[in-house]
């Protein structure tokens, strides 16, 4: 199937999806712990009946039983070299269960594993993986893929990538965002979609974690920004525990009853989750027999986005200043630090210009003496978990670009793209691949137009090219190309008139470099601040500026007001009025080396937080000290900021690690004191039996230990009987349990309970993607941590240290 022939289908139709597979199996025979896809392998009938019973009920689409089919997964049961031949012989099987009337999706899901610059995993690496079960889902016919369930934008863009880079079929893409909009790793829906639809997905939305009415709202607001097609596939409501069996609290008839709103909002595509049947979708179907599917709103759209946070270019917002300070030219200590590979100066620049008001940061590292592509890719990592402002790439090397391209998990800017020949044969099409918007530089090979005219032509010419690539006008960003006024006068006017035309005219986004038009003249902070408020009279949109230039920003916000983009003043009144009280933040150079060590462990700098602690240690401070005044209290602020969305999960595990880190250095150096970190109550971790999912429960023990405790993880799919007797064994003061499935959440009850007939003095408490505070009242349990700062305070609080 073409992407042209998946687009005249939903013209016409809003297409049915399946609904829940695993329980399905189970309910079949499956036991409990197998590697379901070999199980299906090796009992084809079984899932044949499966999918001809969602046939039946109306679906056009099922997925391949390949949920778990990479190699990571299957790895867990010694299955990583049949990756190939499983993925090939299910969707084999897809097919012969629905034949030719129904389309088989190539299902891929998450890893189980956090990709760079979350996680260990090479991003390259993630693709290769991804790629491997591609290959065999495409040999076994699919007609198109599905990426599901993924938590992490990250590994989402891996395995799309590694679709594209392997055929042209359609491709949907569906994260599982929680009822505030966020994923796990705190990406926001807006900035998934402006990701994913610009690097080619063929649709987009969220399947999993919420029922009906939560995933209704989520699709109502972003179909306003939608270019592709959205889906949606939400579980029965909530997973209840009755009779030792887990249910969801939404029957068919209340599910089916969501449906009429979905159609109306404009979802594409629908189908279920957890807890979802082939009764499920047959009502499903009935509800959108007659339904009318209500197309993509818009053709384009003029937006960026970083892992976290989307960021819309549209017409008469507040002017959009781009951070221009993390560059190497003329800064003599961040050239420093570049050369030794150190990045403080590009954390504090990233800090300091969010603070004063910038919405991007352009980032550039060329300079000799370092290697441009390594330290551009090392910056736009760290920039990635440190900072939530979308990045432009900045370099004159197109493979520089390329490279930060492929790994920045969002929608970047690439400054520039001109006329030259070498950025035509090569830029463009990198850009085009990875989805990026582009500021066009209207100059070529052989000249700097001088005159408005001039530099028109060349935006015409490099648009022209753009176009054949599908680039749309929302898509670039026309550079105003700033000569400096002490040369020729006539400069600025020149590129106002520039500006002008392509807001009034054109139609497009426009930006300078603005300090350019100042050169060779005294006090250039007046010239650059006037310069500003003629150029955004004439429709600037975007401005490439130290945003730490307070007399700048100040004509900014004014200039925002006067030209009615400001709406109600609010940025305006938000700065100078006496409602907003500024936060003022101490200088690092002003900082005790107590502080500094806070800092590092706030910032996630495991890096540079080894050497502040040495030299702590030769300064004859004491470890108690620095442990207690520095890390402990830096990771209560960290689980503060977490609490309050601050601070993603991200975040949290960069600055559990730079704790991790500089307490490795401590420890051996800590005396016996009382209520010290020494004291350590024992924790036994544990995924139940049946469940192979530890990355949050990798993520638990992480911070348990930070915070003292002495952690005795078991891993995964661990009987109920192994716990209790490590727990007595060990002389555990706690268990803590974890699941991600509602078919493994019944293990729980029975380690409670087999705690309880073993008289196990530990106390219990749950956590994981299906369990609540009710569920664990349920099988009473001890407490429910709903993350890991949560499992953090219930520990506490079960041990006496609350």
């Amino acid at each position: 199937m073409t992407i042209k022939q998946f687009n005249e289908i939903l013209q016409n139709k809003i297409l049915v999806l399946d609904g829940a597979t695993g329980t399905e199996l189970q309910k079949r025979g499956m036991p409990k712990g197998v590697c379901p896809e070999k199980w299906v392998s090796e009992n084809p009938s079984i899932l044949i009946d499966v999918q001809k019973s969602y046939k039946d009920a109306g679906t056009n689409i099922v997925y391949s039983c390949t949920f778990g089919a990479n190699r990571y997964k299957l790895e867990e049961f010694g299955l990583q070299d049949e990756v190939y031949q499983l993925n090939k012989k299910l969707a084999e099987i897809s097919r012969d269960a629905v034949g030719k009337d129904s389309l088989v999706a190539g299902d891929l899901a998450p890893t189980g594993k956090f990709i760079e610059p979350f996680g260990d995993v090479s991003f390259n690496d993630a693709v290769a993986v991804y790629k491997e079960q591609v290959k065999g889902l495409l040999d076994g016919g699919v007609d198109l893929f599905v990426i599901e369930t993924m938590l992490d934008i990250q590994e989402m863009r891996a395995a799309l990538i590694a679709v594209k880079e392997s055929c042209d079929l359609p491709v949907i893409c569906t994260m599982t965002f929680a009822e505030d909009g966020l994923t796990l790793t705190g990406t926001d829906s807006l900035a998934a979609l402006i990701t994913l639809q610009s690097l080619g997905a063929s649709a987009f939305g969220c399947n999993c974690s919420v029922g009906p009415e939560a995933m209704l709202k989520l699709i109502k607001n972003l179909k306003p920004y939608a270019k592709i097609p959205l889906l949606a596939k939400p579980n029965a409501g909530l997973p209840k525990l009755i009779d030792g069996k887990t249910v969801f609290d939404m029957d068919k008839d209340e599910f089916g009853s969501f449906v009429p709103q979905f159609a109306e909002v404009g979802v594409n595509l629908f189908g279920g989750c957890c807890g979802t049947s082939p009764e499920y979708i047959k009502v499903s179907a009935e509800k959108l027999k007659n339904a009318k599917p209500i197309l993509p709103k818009v053709e384009s759209l003029s937006a960026v986005s970083s892992s976290r946070k989307g960021l819309l270019l549209t017409r008469n917002i507040p002017l959009v200043v781009i951070g221009e300070r993390i560059n190497p030219t003329g800064k003599k200590t961040l050239q420093a630090q570049l050369k030794e590979g150190k990045f403080d100066e590009v954390r504090r620049f990233a800090s300091e210009q969010a603070e004063s008001g910038a919405k991007m940061l352009d980032v550039n590292m060329g300079m000799s003496g370092i290697d441009e592509k390594e330290m551009m890719l090392k910056s736009v990592k760290l920039l990635s978990t440190a900072s939530d402002l979308p990045l432009a790439i900045d370099s004159s090397n197109p493979d520089v670009i390329e490279a930060a391209l492929r790994v920045y998990p969002g929608r970047a800017l690439i400054n520039s793209i001109s006329n030259e020949k070498k950025k035509i044969e090569k830029l463009l099409p990198i850009a085009a691949k990875y989805g990026a918007m582009f500021i066009l530089l209207p100059l070529n090979d052989d000249e700097i137009p001088q005159t408005a005219d001039g530099r028109i032509k060349e935006v015409n010419k490099v648009f022209t090219e753009a176009q054949k690539l599908g680039f749309t006008k929302d898509d670039i960003v026309v550079d105003g190309l700033v000569l400096t006024v002490s040369a020729d006068q006539n400069a600025a006017k020149e590129t106002l008139k520039l500006i002008n035309w392509c807001s009034n005219e054109f139609g497009v986004n426009t930006t300078v470099g603005l300090s350019n038009v100042s050169f060779g003249l005294p006090e250039r902070k007046l010239v650059n601040a006037a310069f500003l408020a003629m150029a955004m009279y004439n429709g600037l949109s975007m401005a490439i500026a130290n945003p730490n230039e307070e007399i700048l920003m100040n004509s900014k916000l004014s200039s925002d007001v006067l030209t009615g983009n400001d709406k109600g003043s609010k940025e305006y009144i938000a700065k100078f009025s006496n409602i907003a009280k500024e936060t003022i933040t101490k200088p690092k150079d002003t900082l005790s080396i107590n502080e500094l060590i806070y800092q590092c462990v706030i910032e996630g700098n495991k890096e540079t937080i080894v050497e502040h602690i040495k030299k702590a240690i030769e300064q004859k401070i004491e470890a108690n000290v620095l442990v207690n005044d520095s890390l402990i209290k830096a990771i209560n602020k960290v689980g503060d900021l977490y609490d309050k969305k601050v601070y993603f999960l991200p975040q949290l595990i960069a600055s559990a690690e730079a704790m991790k880190s500089g307490f490795a250095i401590l420890e051996p150096l800590l005396t016996k004191k009382e209520g010290d970190l020494t004291q350590k109550a024992k924790v036994i971790l544990a995924t139940v039996k049946g469940d192979i999912h530890d990355i949050g429960k990798n993520i638990v023990g992480l911070m348990l230990k930070n915070y003292g405790f002495d952690v005795i993880d078991l891993g995964k799919d661990v009987p109920a009987e192994t716990i209790i007797e490590e727990a007595l064994k060990q002389k555990a003061s706690l268990i803590g349990l974890s699941a991600l499935m509602t078919t493994t959440m019944v293990e729980m009850k029975t380690v409670v309970q087999l705690a309880k007939a073993k008289n196990v003095s530990a106390k219990i408490f749950i956590g994981g993607a299906v369990i609540s505070e009710q569920y664990a009242e349920e099988i009473e349990a001890n407490g429910y941590a709903k993350d890991s700062i949560e499992a953090v305070k219930i520990a506490k609080k079960l041990c006496g240290m609350a």
